[in-house]
C-alpha cells in the first residue's frame, strides 16, 4: 500500500531540509574551523611565550618568538571569526535544484 503526500506536505519537508542544510553549511564553514584552531593554538603558544626562560629567549637572539607567534596566531584566528560573523554563508536560493542547469 503506497502513501500519497499532498503538495503542502512536500513543501513543508523541503523547507525543513533547506533549513537543516543551511545550518550544516554554517556549522562546517572552513572559516570557523581555521579561526577556532588558530585561537586555541595561539593561546597555547602565547602562554608558552609568557613562561619562556631566559635561555629560550637567548636561543632566539633575544626575541620572545613564542610570544610574538602566539599573538600573531591569535590575531589571525580572531580575524577569521570576525570575518565569519560579518559575512555569514548565504543559503542557496530555494528555486535552484542540484544538477538542474538548463534553467527550465
Amino acid at each position: 500500500m503506497s502513501e500519497f503526500y499532498s503538495d503542502k506536505d512536500v513543501q513543508r519537508e523541503v523547507t525543513e531540509l533547506q533549513g537543516k542544510s543551511a545550518t550544516a553549511a554554517r556549522l562546517f564553514d572552513i572559516r570557523r574551523i581555521i579561526g577556532g584552531l588558530f585561537v586555541v593554538y595561539g593561546v597555547i603558544v602565547t602562554i608558552a611565550g609568557f613562561t619562556a626562560s631566559d635561555a629560550d629567549i637567548d636561543k632566539a637572539e633575544g626575541v620572545n618568538i613564542n610570544l610574538w607567534t602566539g599573538l600573531g596566531m591569535l590575531a589571525l584566528g580572531v580575524f577569521f571569526l570576525v570575518w565569519l560573523k560579518l559575512r555569514p554563508v548565504a543559503p542557496p536560493p530555494p528555486d535552484v535544484v542540484a544538477g538542474d542547469e538548463s534553467g527550465e
